[in-house]
């Protein structure tokens, strides 16, 4: 198959409705939760159905709670597809899982935002390994009824203190169960200690990294939940008294759909946030269908339809003018002006700019360390 296939998927797409195309009749896609919807939990929110009915490709998801799930999952092999963030992106590019991409086989590739069609997350010697999805900051989501300002500061979740509300914060907050959160307390570092040097969170010398470190272990005694499935921090800031944690705005706007309490906001110091990118397997087995849906994915109205549902922000910009779900001010709201204040998730190496750095094989065994209470 070449590039006419996916020309008669936009074509078959934009037209409504299509007799299937000649592909292989099946997609495996790992995907974090929210990103791949037929309509399942609301009618309204769907992007597989019509896919389906234009190409043939019966797509099956396998959701990942964490980029290390995702990593595992392709290891594995088995699936032509990966929603990757950044900290995943480079392990699966130089670890060969994924294969650099035709962009002429995606005729909508002229449609990214240009900020996102070279980034170095996915593309490494002037290669591309796959096509931009949405990308969205870590926000600080917070219960109203404890905060009645937005907090201004990320020290409400790694220091000791009093909340509004007049009750300590500590078996209220929460964080990530990733290793890659070790660059949310580098960030509040960067900022509350300057002396350290800090230029780039997911760039640490030893010196910085266990400042970092000291930060996380003092958190440790504060937290109620190390979250990675994002229904369960749903639950908890519904049923479980969460005054703040860091979190998704899926997760925002699951607790605003259900009128919980809650708000969310990016402190003083900036985020974390991540920018996906939809990568192919080096040995998918349905290489035709998956052209075919990264061709889908950059259809305006799939991008503002998942920046509605998840919360994130359209690698199409276009996605952004009159999509009925996302609302006029969706995009803004999502944070398509924030870009300057997020800190996308990179995979830490130690070949970096101050020289040598901890790599994320580090980061990883001692967040565990530290989520067990050591």
């Amino acid at each position: 198959m070449n590039r006419k296939l996916s020309v008669a998927l936009a074509l078959a797409l934009a037209a409504g409705a299509a007799p299937a195309l000649a592909a292989e009749g099946a997609l495996d896609i790992v995907a974090w939760p929210g990103y791949i919807e037929r309509g399942e939990s609301d009618k309204a929110y769907d992007w597989v159905s019509g896919f389906e009915q234009a190409t043939g490709c019966k797509v099956r998801v396998k959701t990942a709670a964490t980029s290390d799930e995702m990593v595992s999952l392709m290891n594995q092999g088995g699936y032509d597809l990966v929603t990757a963030s950044g900290d995943a992106s480079l392990r699966l590019i130089y670890g060969k899982k994924v294969q650099p991409i035709d962009v002429s086989r995606i005729p909508s590739w002229s449609k990214i935002d240009e900020r996102l069609k070279s980034a170095p997350w996915h593309t490494v010697d002037g290669k591309h390994y796959g096509t931009p999805y949405q990308w969205g900051p870590n926000v600080l989501l917070y219960s109203t009824q404890v905060f009645k300002e937005a907090p201004s500061s990320w020290s409400v979740v790694f220091e000791p203190q009093t909340l509004p509300d007049g009750q300590p914060n500590k078996g209220r907050v929460q964080a990530y169960d990733g290793a890659i959160y070790i660059a949310d307390a580098a960030l509040y570092l960067m900022h509350k200690r300057p002396e350290l040097g800090i230029k780039d969170p997911y760039e640490l010398n030893e010196t910085q990294y266990a400042a970092v470190l000291e930060v996380l272990r003092q958190q440790h005694a504060l937290i109620q939940r190390y979250w990675h499935d994002a229904n369960v921090q749903v639950q908890d800031f519904t049923s479980e008294g969460i005054a703040a944690s860091g979190s998704w705005p899926f997760q925002v706007n699951t607790l605003l759909a259900a009128k919980q309490a809650v708000a969310s906001t990016i402190p003083v110091e900036g985020a974390t946030g991540w920018a996906d990118t939809t990568m192919l397997h080096a040995e998918a087995k349905h290489p035709d269908c998956a052209y075919l849906w990264m061709e889908h994915s950059l259809q305006p109205k799939v991008q503002g339809d998942v920046a509605a549902w998840f919360g994130s922000v359209p690698a199409v910009p276009t996605a952004c003018d009159g999509n009925e779900l996302l609302g006029a001010e969706g995009c803004k709201t999502n944070g398509i002006d924030k870009m300057q204040q997020v800190h996308f998730w990179k995979t830490p190496i130690s070949k970096c700019a101050q020289g040598s750095c901890v790599p994320y094989s580090r980061w990883t065994s001692d967040y565990i360390a530290i989520m067990g209470g050591r």
